[in-house]
């Protein structure tokens, strides 16, 4: 795929109308980051033929890695030199040692500077150790030595949820200079998984100032992923503001903001293009999902029920060409009202006799080979996600009969509490003592304790203390899945090779991770797979492991493995967030007993239970608290759309090619 051909949808000016700056969406985030990586590897090209220094201002975090991969990529295999490059990194911690696990010193070695041939007297980053009363002095200096190089020619940007690029918060002047900032409580509850929790991440940071961003010649600023859509379109779309600092780019001559679809889900072009104008003029049709994405909006934003819609609706909230593109609102309504029925059902692994649920059909006999009860595997990231995203509908899935096996990718070992961990080996030493076990258990009980007591933050676990961790997860998980109604003997711990790291940061997807997940799946020979599909994950693992899948379903397809010819694969979310009524495909209504019976099972999570080690982005809920609201909430707009009421639903989608790619997943790792 070509980076022309992969941006999505073609940026006419009638459909970029409401954006203040240059934006292009690229189908997946793989290529985007490949389109970045070509444009910087250009200008270093370009440069180097005049004899010219090349000035890079470069961004650390989960973002930039896929261009800094690409860029190493270039360099070992096209020849890209970085002999005349120099570079300047927005920002650093303070105070933070270079060599420290989470210090951008250490990021940029070992994701980019370590794998090219670039001078390292030609490498600035801020520094962490600089003593408190020297900081002025060198934040002046950094913003000399960027002067004396000549100014930065291309600067490479994230964007945070508060808005900040560098580190610069809401209410941060347009003319601000490198300089030491206080970081919002936001910003340090994105950083938590990163330092092992919220409370050992710095609470100040060294960061190029606004004003030094926005003298940079070419500025390109990237976004991957559905958290990041609310605050791209306030950047891009409302006026400048200091409470977004990213909308201050608007002002510059030469940037562009770079996404793929989930990051660009909320502008205009993409959420409502019809308020544009007439879409077949922005290469758009009014096609199904169009249609009833356009339908859902329209009732949602009158709070009206889809059957109460009428033609003086549609004409007045730019949907005329619909109207007659359809012929009026009655037939219309009636035709997404009955798409968004046929989502519900209450056997998600088909009936007897009518076996397979059908996307867009419902519950079909189409297929009257297909078995029942079927085999089912629900792959869970993490050892809990598999009972908080869709509990409700494991439990109905094992109360129907179906040979149900979960699959948990990862240990979670990094989610755990020390003190989670000291108390059950001192209840193993309690257990030891009680039956004359030996001493050795108290032995091992003070060592552990020994190293959590002397443990500096930050720092990651011994290698006994994962597997502690892991074991307690385990334990965890089983005890959930059991009470789901899973067997015992189909319960599957894989412990992914990419994640057992002992850090946050993790392996990319390797050839081991693809080939046990392909041979769980080659033993149970499934009809069915369900698989995270909330790439909101703030730690990358759903990414990792929906690519894990996929690769391994690529790999099946490639050997025309009969079980994969009509293998449907649902993607469910909760964790984070939930699909809206205009994706879902199958919702799984809940009842209130089933909705206690899931909350049951979340419980027996027991290291996760009040609270997380890694709650994600701003939200203080538990888990449970969380699945429950959402699970509610879309029962709650199924009913305002004029659909039955229930207690809760659970929505999935169907895996397709196009909504994502084995590519896309897994790029934020």
């Amino acid at each position: 795929m070509t980076t022309a051909m992969a941006k999505l949808p073609h940026a006419s000016p009638e459909l970029t109308a409401r954006e203040r700056l240059a934006v292009e969406v690229f189908a997946d985030a793989s290529v985007a980051s490949a389109y970045v990586a070509r444009e910087i590897a250009e200008l270093i090209r370009e440069k180097a033929a005049k004899g010219e220094t090349c000035v890079l201002g470069l961004a650390t975090g989960s973002t930039p890695v896929g261009v800094y991969a690409e860029l190493i990529r270039l360099h070992r295999e096209e020849g890209l030199s970085f002999q005349n490059v120099v570079t300047f990194n927005l920002d650093e911690y303070h105070p933070m040692e270079p060599g420290h696990l989470q210090s951008y010193h250490r990021f940029m070695k070992e994701n980019l500077f370590d794998e090219i041939n670039i001078d390292p007297a030609n490498v600035h980053i801020p520094d962490g150790t600089t003593a408190p009363e020297d900081v002025a002095a060198h934040c002046e200096a950094y913003e000399r030595a960027i002067a004396d190089a000549g100014g930065i020619d291309l600067q490479l940007l994230g964007i945070g949820r508060t808005g900040h690029i560098g580190f610069n918060e809401p209410g941060s002047p347009r003319d601000s200079r490198t300089r030491l900032i206080t970081l919002d409580k936001v910003t340090r509850m994105d950083a938590a998984s990163d330092f092992f929790g919220e409370w050992n991440v710095p609470r100040r940071a060294m960061t190029m100032g606004v004003g030094t961003i926005l003298n940079a010649r070419r500025l390109i600023l990237i976004a991957f992923g559905e958290h990041k859509a609310g605050i791209v379109r306030r950047a891009v779309e409302e006026p400048i503001t200091n409470s977004v600092a990213a909308s201050s780019l608007q002002d510059h001559p030469d940037v562009r903001f770079v996404l793929d679809p989930a990051a660009g889900a909320e502008l205009t072009r993409c959420k409502t293009p019809w308020l544009l104008g007439q879409i077949e003029r922005f290469g758009l049709a009014w096609d199904p999902p169009m249609v009833r994405k356009a339908v859902v909006w329209l009732a949602r934003s009158l709070d009206k029920p889809i059957l109460k819609l009428t033609d003086e609706d549609y004409n007045e909230h730019g949907l005329q060409d619909l109207l007659s593109a359809t012929g009026g609102a009655y037939e219309l309504n009636i035709r997404v009202f009955k798409e968004i029925s046929r989502t519900i059902t209450g056997w998600p692994g088909g009936k007897p006799g009518r076996p397979r649920f059908v996307p867009g059909k419902g519950v079909s006999d189409d297929n009257g080979a297909d078995a029942f009860p079927k085999r089912i595997v629900v792959f869970s990231p993490h050892p809990d996600d598999d009972v908080i995203s869709m509990g409700g509908t494991l439990i109905r899935l094992c109360d129907q009969r179906h040979e149900v096996h979960v699959a948990y990718q990862t240990s979670g070992n990094i989610a755990v509490f020390d003190d989670e961990a000291v108390r059950h080996v001192d209840f193993l030493s309690e257990v030891a003592s009680a039956f004359s076990l030996g001493e050795q258990a108290d032995r091992f009980e003070q060592r552990i304790a020994s190293f959590v007591r002397d443990k500096k933050p930050g720092e990651p676990d011994s290698a006994e203390l994962r597997t502690i961790k892991g074991l307690l997860r385990r334990t965890e998980a089983r005890a959930a899945a059991k009470y789901s109604g899973v067997a015992e003997e189909h319960i599957h711990f894989q412990d992914l090779p990419f994640y057992e790291t002992g850090e946050v940061k993790k392996r990319s997807i390797g050839a081991d991770d693809v080939r046990l997940t392909l041979e769980l799946l080659e033993r149970v020979q499934p009809h069915e797979i369900y698989a995270a599909g909330d790439l909101s994950d703030p730690h990358g693992t759903h990414r990792v492991c929906l690519r894990a899948i996929l690769l391994a379903l690529e790999e099946a397809s490639k050997r025309d493995l009969a079980w994969r010819r009509d293998l449907h694969l649902w993607l469910y979310r909760g964790a984070w967030q939930e699909w809206s009524p205009e994706e879902i495909e199958m919702a799984v209504p809940l009842s209130p007993s089933e909705v206690e019976r899931k909350r049951l099972a979340i419980f027996k999570h027991q290291s996760q239970k009040d609270r997380a080690l890694f709650p994600g982005p701003n939200d203080p809920r538990e888990f449970w608290q969380r699945a429950e609201d959402r699970n509610r909430q879309t029962a709650e707009l199924y009913d305002k759309l004029g659909l039955p009421e229930y207690q809760a639903i659970e929505g999935f989608v169907c895996w397709r090619p196009r909504l994502i790619s084995a590519r896309s997943a897994g790029d934020d790792a």
